[in-house]
């Protein structure tokens, strides 16, 4: 972390070789849909590279796929440890994991970002075990960005926490205000607090203890708190930039608006289905894809991780975090 005053990371300005480990083992569909879903992404970046972390005999039947002039963008970290979807978070802090294998990988500077479609749980578990939280950040959060009719809407937390306690609430809100600043490049983000009204008063103990917190609270920058907002806020985007709830009611509500897209077609012109979220508050980057992934959300999860270690948006909000909690302290 930084000082107050440090300067902020600057994005990089020309495409450069990105290496992103990938959790061959995670996810309903593995590894075949991994597999799939990274061929996708070495033909749709020529600048991408994979640290492949899982059995020897799936990376090799990747590896043999690729053009012979191409698979110098592919390596290997041997590891046989599954997490299904069924076990408890903390086998995701085993060192024979293939999950805790691509965050060990990030950690010591062997790759630049992590994707996962593994357990949630045991990838949160990895990720802060290997890379340590972010100074003043309680819980990380998973944001999703929903393609809302007027715009992206940053959507936190969607399952990194199921806690729902206003401190962690605010701090889901000082993440989502500066993630929407630097990946979305919104100048003055409005960040609402999810509810069942947008009337003062509503909602349950967390969410209204939570209100006049955040109409308090500095969010950095131009970023303002508006209140409460109710779930079709979420899609419409007309009302925030910035919608915060726990990972529990964030998580049902990601689902639900997936499965209106699906039934309607898809989602608004110039967007697409939300099926990989950021993980905000370890210090690294860290990428989870829906459970339920395909081959072509693995690899827009390794676009993502691919664009957010371009424009250095961990270590910008990282910065931007540390002057804000530095300041209020």
């Amino acid at each position: 972390m930084s000082t107050p005053g440090a300067p902020v990371p600057a994005p990089l300005t020309e495409p450069v070789a990105v290496r992103i480990a990938v959790d061959l083992l995670g996810g309903d569909g593995a590894p075949a849909v991994v597999v799939d879903g990274a061929l996708r992404a070495f033909e749709a970046d020529p600048d991408v590279r994979l640290l492949l972390v899982g059995p020897n005999e799936v990376a090799d039947e990747l590896i043999a796929a690729l053009p012979p002039t191409e698979r110098h963008r592919a390596s290997v970290r041997p590891l046989l440890g599954a997490v299904s979807m069924a076990d408890p978070p903390q086998r995701g802090g085993r060192f024979d994991t293939t999950v805790r294998g691509a965050a060990l990988a990030v950690a010591e500077g062997a790759a630049d970002a992590l994707v996962s479609a593994g357990s949630t749980g045991a990838t949160v578990t990895a990720a802060v075990l290997s890379l340590g939280r972010w100074p003043g950040i309680r819980r990380p959060a998973l944001l999703a960005t929903i393609p809302a009719v007027a715009g992206p809407v940053a959507l936190l937390d969607v399952g990194g926490s199921l806690e729902a306690r206003p401190i962690t609430l605010a701090g889901h809100a000082l993440l989502g205000a500066a993630y929407a600043t630097v990946v979305h490049d919104i100048a003055r983000p409005r960040v609402g607090l999810l509810s069942i009204g947008a009337e003062p008063g509503k909602g349950d103990r967390a969410r209204r203890t939570t209100d006049p917190m955040l109409a308090d609270l500095k969010l950095g920058g131009d970023a303002h708190y508006v209140g409460f907002v109710e779930g079709y806020d979420v899609s419409s985007g007309e009302r925030a930039d910035v919608v915060v709830t726990d990972g529990f009611t964030g998580n049902i509500l990601l689902k639900g608006i997936e499965g209106a897209y699906a039934m309607a077609g898809g989602p608004p012109p110039g967007g697409a289905a939300p099926r990989a979220a950021a993980l905000l508050g370890v210090a690294g980057t860290v990428v989870v894809c829906h459970g339920g992934a395909t081959g072509d959300d693995i690899a827009s999860g390794i676009a993502l991780a691919t664009h957010l270690h371009r424009n250095r948006a961990i270590a910008r909000i990282a910065t931007a975090l540390a002057d804000l909690i530095e300041v209020s302290t």
